[in-house]
């Protein structure tokens, strides 16, 4: 018993000596990448939602996932709607909040690509 009454004022005085020395950082390695993708589990209507949203509503341009494009897959509305999502991801600079998509979005960073689709980056 003794171990441990050493032990916890020294974690007590541990945490009031680093109260506001946190600090935010960044775990990438320097030119790793970052790519915004459909959680997995989404619902389809969130899906359709994401894909609607950002090829209509922004400057994001999708013939990627339309009909002869390179990322086209009308089975797996999964990956269409991870494709654009992460077309309006990097075209808003890679902020984190822009991979939000109402909570459907997550940050993946492991290249998503696959065959002939390639997920862009903006480094």
């Amino acid at each position: 018993m003794p171990k441990a009454q050493i032990c916890f004022p020294f974690i007590i005085l541990l945490c009031i000596s680093s109260v506001g020395s946190f600090m935010r950082v960044n775990a990438q390695a320097p030119g790793q990448g970052s790519w915004c993708v459909a959680k997995p589990g989404t619902p389809i209507k969130q899906l359709v939602k994401n894909l609607n949203n950002v090829c209509s509503n922004s400057s994001v341009h999708c013939e990627v996932v339309s009909e002869g494009g390179a990322c086209y897959d009308p089975i797996n509305l999964y990956n269409s709607a991870s494709v654009v999502m992460n077309l309006y991801y990097q075209n808003q600079g890679r902020q984190y909040s822009k991979c939000d998509f109402e909570g459907s979005g997550i940050i993946s960073v492991t290249d998503p690509s696959y065959e002939c689709c390639i997920y862009e980056f903006a480094k």
